[in-house]
């Protein structure tokens, strides 16, 4: 009998802290829309505590020993959904710069079909600058999420500051990666 959703084997906490990732995506895209700056304290909030599970769930699955196949599968996943509805919502309300949105997004697509195109090949490992990129990458959300809150426009620029660092660590992150699948594709090695 192959192991179904309810297996408990599956149910394990860092999957439940993915599975709570992915279930805040409709609830921030919806809390957009509330007025005022309870849209703001409310996003900034939900956005906070979904990127912290992507900590917790990494951690305590190696503590734990609680690896699953669906864990590796559903957290970049989760990571994906969380960022980039985040990301479209701030662009559609002008509060974060188009064309970084894009440049993430499209590192985002490229990097996800690169690991589908070498799935049975390689694996490419999740590097340091790509850690990097990603806690930038939220606390920039972040910063941009709760602006209109605080409603100073220093706290703007240093929102789209940290948004424009995104985009340049994801970027090399990318070619990092790139270059790996390069590697792997025409049984070359690389000394560093």
């Amino acid at each position: 009998m192959r192991p179904g959703i309810a297996d408990p084997a599956l149910l394990t906490v860092p999957n439940l802290l993915t599975f709570g990732r992915i279930a805040a995506v409709p609830v921030l895209v919806a809390l957009f829309y509330l007025p005022g700056s309870a849209s703001a304290y409310a996003t900034f909030i939900v956005f906070v505590a979904a990127s912290v599970t992507d900590f917790f769930d990494g951690y305590l699955a190696r503590r734990l020993n609680q690896f699953s196949t669906l864990g590796r599968i559903l957290d970049p996943i989760a990571d994906k959904l969380l960022v980039a509805a985040a990301l479209i919502m701030l662009a559609a309300f002008d509060r974060a710069p188009a064309i970084a949105v894009a440049a993430i997004l499209c590192r985002e697509v490229l990097i996800a079909g690169l690991r589908e195109a070498l799935a049975g090949r390689t694996v490419l490992h999740v590097t340091m600058l790509a850690k990097a990129k990603t806690a930038t990458q939220m606390a920039a959300i972040a910063l941009l999420l709760i602006a209109p809150a605080i409603g100073a426009g220093w706290f703007w620029a240093i929102g789209e500051a940290a948004l424009w660092l995104a985009v340049v660590l994801s970027w090399l992150s990318a070619a990092g990666y790139l270059r790996s699948a390069w590697d792997a594709v025409t049984g070359t090695a690389r000394a560093d």
